[in-house]
């Protein structure tokens, strides 16, 4: 697979910086292609074509495609629940990145163009119980999507099906479920469960003030997917044959309260938890069932969340723990 000629839009994000660094050291020459001021990018690799455009711009798409054999389309407007429940128009606005992408793909003539889906497209109506039954890929039908940024990754999977049945482009879906691990969001409220946690768990420890705010109830249930084996999985998607929308995610399911409990273990502490019953809090309950992606590829994304949540945990304290540091011990945050 390597030494191919390959553009990642939005590279400069949490999983496009991941897959950037992977698609290196395979070999290839990678563009990198992300909205967000280079310095603000998460991972930044010098050897690569760094190019900060608008990709709602379908000109700026075209100069990303330009002499590329492969297109990965990671750019979204997105981040946490706290975000996509407050942001719905500019969830949906990330329509136009993916109709600019796969129309200037179709132009440019190129091999294979991958997009980034989410378990947000899946029927609310299948989400209702904390005790959820694993959803299947068929499960998005009859639509009823997270409104907002479930509709624009529906429709957009809808693009691509039919640019690859009407115009020849070969397009591949991966439907990603909960993606985590080291250089992500972690504070600013683009942040997703699993490194909200630990920064709130952090926060706990370091300031001494044993206590931490969850949002629902704590019986929420999902899984989280270790971002190496969402680079692996998308990957094996983009080459693969199978053209339908796949699930790319952990069938290991765990409830907030549970997640919270790993993380103070990781941590040695012990908080008290007030629960926030106003706050955003998504559906009740999401998994991934992982029966298709083992039947097409005899694989399915399997790090232990307890593994990936330590290497996490360590990553966001050496980010956080310097400022802790500069604080009298008077001065500590609550």
């Amino acid at each position: 697979m390597g030494s191919q000629k390959i553009v990642v839009c939005g590279g400069g994000g949490f999983i496009g910086g991941h897959l950037v660094a992977d698609l290196l050291r395979q070999g290839n020459k990678v563009r990198s292609v992300d909205l967000k001021p280079l310095d603000e990018w998460y991972q930044l690799f010098p050897e690569v074509d760094n190019m900060q455009r608008d990709l709602r711009e379908k000109e700026s798409c075209e100069q990303a495609v330009k002499d590329m054999d492969l297109v990965y389309n990671l750019a979204a407007d997105m981040g946490g629940m706290g975000f996509i429940e407050n942001n719905k128009a500019l969830c949906m606005l990330s329509v136009l990145i993916n109709t600019h992408l796969v129309m200037a793909a179709k132009d440019a003539r190129v091999d294979r163009f991958f997009y980034a889906s989410s378990a947000c497209a899946y029927a609310a109506d299948k989400q209702t119980d904390p005790n959820v039954t694993a959803l299947k890929e068929e499960d998005a039908y009859p639509a009823m999507p997270e409104d907002g940024y479930g509709w624009e990754k529906l429709f957009s999977e809808r693009m691509c099906r039919h640019f690859r049945e009407d115009f020849g482009l070969t397009t591949r879906m991966a439907r990603y479920h909960n993606v985590y691990g080291p250089y992500g969001t972690y504070e600013g409220g683009r942040e997703k469960a699993p490194a909200a946690i630990c920064r709130k768990v952090i926060e706990a420890k370091l300031s001494g003030n044993h206590e931490i705010e969850v949002w629902g109830d704590g019986h929420q249930t999902r899984s989280f997917m270790w971002i190496d084996d969402c680079v692996k999985g998308t990957q094996m998607i983009m080459h693969g044959d199978y053209t339908d929308p796949l699930n790319l995610g952990s069938s290991e399911l765990v409830s907030i309260n549970q997640l919270v409990d790993i993380v103070e273990e990781i941590a040695g502490v012990k908080l008290k938890r007030r629960y926030n019953l106003d706050a955003p809090k998504g559906v009740n309950g999401r998994n991934s069932d992982n029966t298709l992606i083992q039947k097409v590829f005899g694989w399915e994304p399997s790090t232990r969340l307890r593994d990936g949540l330590e290497r996490t945990y360590h990553w966001i304290y050496d980010q956080m723990s310097p400022r802790f540091a500069k604080r009298p011990a008077t001065q500590a945050v609550s």
